[in-house]
């Protein structure tokens, strides 16, 4: 029988079209790109098989893929052609003769050659590419998809006017510095993938979860689906010992925005979730924080105040308040902590009102030693005017982590610049400096203490509290938060873990003084389990120097 050369040109035009259509090696697309063309060849199945080069470490793994099967195929009898793409895959392509038909003819077998060489160039394309796009949209430590990823799904639909279906997340991933300490980094590592992972069974197609960087990442889920992912971030046991079958409970703080079907730019989305979550790492008790016209208001002016920070310092707005500590046997003054209080225009802002922004870039590292260097000042002054000092604690944002060197060695050279005794100072470092390592806390702790200058864990209680916190660091120091104070005639556990944690810390020789004390009934529980130092409005609130000055004076 004569070949039909017309209707072979006609089906490469048709082959060639739809090939050029395609955007992926998928099995379906290639199978109907091919259908024209292989009954006229009389070919039942083209299969290829892969010798995958894994992204350039030399492992290679071999993938079998049907790129066009009737379901007529005589798998005896086949062309087989090899090709090399660029990135060093060798692909091995084999056209199977239909079954019952004759053997083809030589041009049969000339176009059935020329066809797996197209297909090879067509498929080699778009294998190029998808590697190009893995590469580029994914995070290659945790095999999942990077911040580029996310956005380009959020652009694709903005174009497609779907994003107002949407909501968008910044997480962070909760005390991991606490676990890599526990388990090792290897570990740690292993079970944040986990983690992902189970958001990522989550999720369909249009949906996202995308690595930004540590363990911060940023998802973009259907608002339908807020319920199961707020949910899941709230915590979950992964398991990290098949052996043992051991768990973890991990979870996360995160920030929400539900998408307006105005959004016009992936970066105002990025922009919002990203704020939303700085805002919601610093507030206490929260675990997340959405996006309204409130925290619109509060961004904005969260901007004036970065704006007018610089010029406030220089004008010395930033004035030290003194709340006193008491010594609860003798009700005598024991010390006292170092608060600031902004005055603007004859008009007071609270730490609540400026901290947190400031807290988010190392504004708040400058305001410290601000801090620091106006209390050993103030101590200077009431030693050379002859006044019985106490013990000042100053506050240290877990944002100077990561060069302790330098946080010692400025701390001592405050100190020391006014000549006061290492005794008089003590440094206050948050609960929440779990998720900065272990060894970062230790070089602070141990090398502020051989310089005579105590240390303590402020806020203990208030986040997911790491016992190995005040296990292996040597601090002098144990305050623990008001919230332990709450107490509930349904639930005793407040009481039962205030008298557990005083008990320990004072065995491992810390002091412990407790925050937020408001009522009598506050003193006589603190007695009650063995604690005699207390800091809260039921004695004093935060004085102005001049006040704080009387106060000493009393003693």
């Amino acid at each position: 029988m004569e070949f039909n050369e017309k209707e072979y040109s006609n089906s490469i035009d048709k082959f060639l079209m739809e090939m050029d259509k395609l955007s992926s090696t998928s099995d379906h697309d290639f199978s109907e790109a091919l259908y024209r063309l292989c009954r006229l060849l009389r070919v039942g199945a083209v299969h290829a098989t892969i010798y995958q080069n894994q992204l350039g470490n030399n492992s290679v793994s071999e993938l079998n893929i049907k790129l066009y099967d009737s379901g007529e195929a005589d798998y005896e009898r086949y062309v087989e052609k090899q090709e090399i793409t660029g990135i060093d895959d060798v692909i091995v392509f084999k056209a199977f003769r239909r079954l019952a038909d004759t053997p083809w003819t030589d041009t049969e077998n000339e176009k059935i050659n020329i066809m797996l060489h197209m297909i090879f160039v067509f498929y080699g394309r778009l294998r190029i590419s998808e590697q190009f796009k893995y590469i580029t949209y994914h995070d290659k430590e945790f095999d999942t998809y990077n911040e580029q990823y996310f956005f380009k799904m959020a652009k694709m639909h903005i174009e497609k006017n779907m994003i107002g279906s949407f909501g968008a997340c910044y997480f962070n991933i909760r005390r991991m510095s606490a676990v890599n300490q526990l388990l090792g980094r290897d570990c740690g590592t292993r079970i944040l993938v986990k983690y992902v992972k189970g958001i990522e069974k989550m999720l369909s197609e249009d949906e996202c979860v995308c690595r930004v960087n540590g363990d911060s990442f940023i998802m973009l889920f259907y608002k339908a689906r807020l319920g199961d992912v707020q949910n899941y971030l709230s915590g979950m046991e992964i398991e990290y010992n098949i052996h043992t079958h051991e768990k973890i409970q991990i979870s996360a703080v995160g920030g929400f925005v539900m998408i307006s079907e105005d959004i016009t730019s992936p970066e105002v989305i990025i922009d919002r979730v990203n704020q939303t979550f700085n805002i919601a790492k610093n507030v206490k008790n929260e675990q997340f924080l959405f996006y309204d016209d409130d925290l619109n208001v509060q961004l904005k002016n969260s901007k004036i105040i970065e704006t007018k920070f610089p010029q406030a310092m220089l004008d010395e707005e930033f004035v030290v308040y003194y709340q006193p500590k008491v010594h609860l046997k003798e009700y005598r003054l024991a010390g006292a902590e170092a608060l600031c209080r902004w005055v603007h225009k004859g008009e007071i802002m609270y730490p609540s009102e400026f901290v947190p922004t400031l807290e988010q870039s190392q504004s708040i590292c400058r305001l410290d030693f601000y801090m620091l260097e106006h209390v050993c000042a103030d101590i200077r002054k009431w030693l050379d005017e002859g006044r019985e000092v106490v013990k000042i604690s100053v506050n240290m944002s877990r944002r100077h982590m990561g060069d302790t060197t330098g946080l010692l060695k400025r701390i001592i050279s405050i100190i020391d610049k006014y000549n006061v005794p290492h005794e008089y100072i003590e440094i206050e470092l948050t609960e929440t400096t779990t998720d900065v390592s272990f060894s970062e806390l230790r070089e602070i702790v141990t090398g502020l203490q051989k310089q005579g200058i105590s240390t303590s864990v402020d806020d203990f209680g208030v986040g997911y509290s790491s016992l190995n916190l005040i296990k292996e660091l040597p601090w002098n120091v144990l305050k623990i938060d008001k919230c332990f104070l709450e107490q509930n005639d349904d639930d005793m556990g407040n009481n039962v873990m205030l008298k557990h944690v005083i008990a320990m810390a004072q065995e491992l020789g810390m002091e412990v003084i407790v925050e937020g004390v408001e009522t009598i009934e506050h003193i006589k529980l603190l007695k009650e389990n063995n604690c005699y130092l207390a800091q809260g409005f039921y004695f004093d609130e935060p004085l102005p120097k001049s006040e704080f000055i009387q106060r000493m004076s009393k003693e």
